[in-house]
């Protein structure tokens, strides 16, 4: 039974990252734009996140843990942004290359982090000195009284607030998406931007904070990595595919809502193909 509880709980904690990355393409994806530069962007929160926390404790005698999960969050969150902006700019005002520009942003996502670990390490005393003893431990508080229930307690309430967070955030993603009109807005700007366009709907205004919101959402599973995941250190090239992963996932989650929207399997390969070259 412990294995298999053992199992259970690192499938979740590895599932959370991923499915951070997935809901940030996700999002980006109904606006009709694919961004590659999600695995880079997810370095970009992570690391930002990370060094909001140690710049907040490293001279703070008395640091708070809610003033330190806020600050990361919000870092973690607006570089994320940013390189969705970035993104933006450069795909939907000047139209360059979706998949050029999403493999760029990937490689200087990635750069960035790595550049940025090694500084705030050096400025810590060296490679696994950096202390965010505070801020981490807000992180991975568990949920009081429910984590101690036998089997149940283990499975579904040991867990940091950002595991519970990425379900919510599921949650409300969806409703968004399929229960409100800006959510169809959305979802028809993706489906025909120019027919959108010609009911009214601001088209790049929607691409754009489409874009950035999920590079947003995208970021904060780099903040999950860091400081629940890995306790607040920082490691090199440490979050190895998951990246590519939620790409993947969301890719696949695209394909199926056009099977699910279809009459036939033919017309699900249609639309998705015209997804595809809309990329």
């Amino acid at each position: 039974m412990s294995v298999l509880i053992i199992f259970i709980q690192k499938a979740i904690v590895q599932g959370i990252c991923i499915l951070y990355g997935a809901l940030g393409e996700i999002m980006t994806e109904k606006s009709g734009n694919l961004n590659l530069g999600i695995p880079g962007i997810m370095y970009m929160g992570g690391i930002s996140g990370l060094m909001g926390a140690f710049l907040y404790e490293k001279d703070n005698p008395d640091p708070n843990a809610l003033v330190g999960v806020l600050i990361s969050f919000l870092c973690a969150f607006a570089c994320a942004a940013i390189g969705g902006l970035i993104y933006s700019i450069l795909t939907i005002t000047l139209r360059v290359n979706q998949n050029v520009t999403g493999l760029a942003l990937t490689i200087f996502g990635t750069g960035f982090g790595n550049f940025f670990g090694g500084s705030i390490s050096k400025l810590a005393g060296g490679v696994g000195q950096i202390s965010v003893k505070v801020t981490g431990s807000a992180y991975t508080a568990k949920i009081p009284g429910l984590s101690k229930i036998p089997v149940i307690g283990d499975i579904l309430f040991n867990y940091g607030f950002m595991t519970y967070l990425c379900v919510i955030a599921a949650v409300v993603l969806s409703f968004f998406l399929f229960k409100t009109r800006a959510g169809l807005n959305l979802r028809a700007i993706g489906e025909n931007p120019g027919t959108a366009d010609a009911a009214g709907i601001n088209v790049i205004k929607y691409k754009y904070l489409s874009t950035c919101i999920g590079a947003g959402l995208a970021g904060l599973g780099g903040l999950y990595f860091v400081m629940e995941y890995s306790g607040g250190t920082w490691t090199d090239n440490g979050f190895g595919d998951r990246g590519w992963l939620a790409v993947a996932h969301s890719c696949s989650e695209l394909f199926i809502f056009c099977i699910f929207i279809s009459r036939d399997w033919d017309e699900a390969c249609r639309k998705y193909s015209r997804h595809c070259r809309m990329w």
